[in-house]
């Protein structure tokens, strides 16, 4: 690894973007993602006009009259959910989430679907994004854009008033996205920062149905979190550019509207793998195993005065995290990313009916999958063919040995795809930083192995090396570091421990 800051050249302002779009592409040839469609994918593109009829679905619901309403991040284009909340007697919630069905214009075994099952997953660099789907699909013909009829997979869910589910059903729908809504700010306005959002305002009952949304998903939250789900809450940074400068690197917070969209979507996929497994149709399920460190978490803990037991228990840990995130609320998003690597991956596993689930140790929960954003991820298109078989009673479209093969290759996509991102972030992080060598901040250690140690900045949303001092370190640890070089083509960024 280089040292040398002053062997990297430093790029000119105007330069910046283009800079880390090239890095991006480099690195994904790299590690084997494809940065371009195939000519083959380009040609059948070509000869995709139009969205799904609504009519080519002979037994779809026609729920267009639905108030449905579409929240995702501000520049958001691909839009693969919507939601539409009902109130019912006794203090009951029916939830209603739509998901785009993609495969109704993506063919198994079509270009566009090899194409989308080798990265097997959109990926949001810096500076570009690739999508795993071409953007005339992905934002277009297979996104439910607001005002446009489209064909949609339908999980229905009557939430009771302590917010477990009572009841649940999956079935074909066309429906139409009213209203086009931000995170930010439908959040602000549900956390009473705010007036109603314009966006809002303009649709006669929406606010009262987004209200409704919040309430059920607090509390399914708060069950889930009493069932041992885990506070988890990390530093997620975007670049912010102006023009074509990188400016800054700005930290996304969680807030109520992203609540929302995330306990309905871990509702919905658990009611979509278990709707398969009563079908006796195999599924590829999302699951994080018994925690890799648990020894180290146990450490952790007993830093700050709690005490876990010897063996894994989500319950426990939970209640140590829901206790730091009372007590430190600034520092509890470094505590969450050490929890996080210590607790490991997540991976994609097949799974027959009828099998021992592994569970997701995180969320707290035995049945899992991904299906709620078949335009993003490859997991959830797969999913979604299996549904319509399901549904239809047609015959299973892929077989174990194919189920397992593509979950394998998911997760493994996956994580090469994690790298991508982060190389890029990092490589975007050593331009902003590489005018404030010789600076020293604190920090707290967020890897420690035979590879290396890894700091991520307290202040400054950056993870880099530590080149020197790292003896006696392990995950947690909160040390002052200095900032010792950059390289921006190799997304390097060493410190030293002062």
């Amino acid at each position: 690894m280089n040292t040398n800051s002053n062997s990297n050249p430093k790029t000119t302002d105007t330069q910046n973007r283009t800079t880390l779009q090239n890095i991006a592409r480099r690195v994904m040839l790299t590690r084997g993602l494809l940065p371009e469609f195939s000519s083959q994918a380009v040609s059948e593109l070509a000869m995709i006009q139009s969205p799904a009829k609504v009519s080519l679905a002979s037994k779809a619901r026609d729920l267009r009259d639905l108030l449905w309403a579409s929240i995702d991040n501000d520049d958001s284009e691909d839009l693969d959910q919507l939601t539409f909340a009902e109130a019912m007697p006794e203090g009951k919630t029916k939830i209603y989430v739509a998901v785009a069905d993609v495969d109704a214009l993506v063919k198994k075994n079509s270009a566009i679907d090899q194409d989308a099952s080798h990265n097997t997953t959109s990926i949001y660099t810096a500076a570009q994004i690739f999508p795993m789907l071409p953007v005339k699909l992905s934002t277009n013909l297979t996104s439910l854009n607001l005002n446009e009829d489209r064909l949609a997979m339908v999980v229905e869910m009557t939430i009771g008033p302590d917010g477990s589910l009572l009841d649940s059903d999956v079935y074909r729908a066309a429906v139409r996205n009213h209203a086009k809504l931000a995170y930010n700010s439908v959040g602000a306005w549900l956390e009473g920062k705010t007036s109603v959002p314009e966006a809002v305002a303009a649709k006669e009952g929406l606010a009262e149905n987004l209200l409704l949304q919040d309430q059920a998903a607090q509390k399914m939250k708060s069950l889930r979190h009493a069932q041992g789900a885990l506070s988890l809450e990390t530093i997620e940074a975007k670049s912010v550019f102006e023009g074509d400068k990188i400016s800054d690197l700005q930290v996304e917070k969680k807030n109520r509207a992203k609540e929302i969209i995330e306990d309905f979507m871990i509702a919905a996929n658990g009611v979509t793998v278990r709707y398969l497994s009563a079908r006796n149709i195999p599924s590829i399920r999302r699951v994080v195993r018994i925690p890799k460190r648990w020894d180290r978490i146990v450490e952790i803990a007993a830093e700050h005065a709690f005490k876990l037991p010897k063996n894994p228990d989500a319950r426990k840990l939970e209640m140590f995290l829901t206790m730091m995130k009372e007590a430190d609320p600034l520092r509890f998003p470094d505590l969450s990313l050490a929890v996080i690597k210590l607790l490991g991956n997540g991976e994609y596993v097949a799974e027959l009916p009828g099998e021992e689930a592994t569970g997701h140790f995180g969320l707290a929960v035995k049945d899992y999958t991904h299906s709620t954003a078949p335009n993003r991820r490859y997991t959830d298109l797969i999913t979604q063919r299996l549904l319509k078989a399901a549904i239809e009673k047609r015959p299973v479209p892929y077989s174990l040995d194919e189920l397992d093969s593509l979950a394998e290759n998911c997760t493994k996509k996956e994580d090469e795809a994690n790298k991508v991102e982060r190389q890029v972030g990092k490589s975007a992080a050593a331009l902003l930083l590489q005018s404030r060598i010789g600076e020293r901040f604190d920090a707290m250690v967020t890897g420690a192995s035979e590879k290396g140690t890894w700091a991520r900045l307290l202040d400054i949303p950056v993870e880099g090396m530590l080149k020197s001092g790292s003896k006696g370190l392990d995950v947690g640890d909160q040390i002052i570091v200095e900032l010792v070089s950059v390289d921006v083509e190799q997304g390097f960024i060493d410190f030293m421990r002062n």
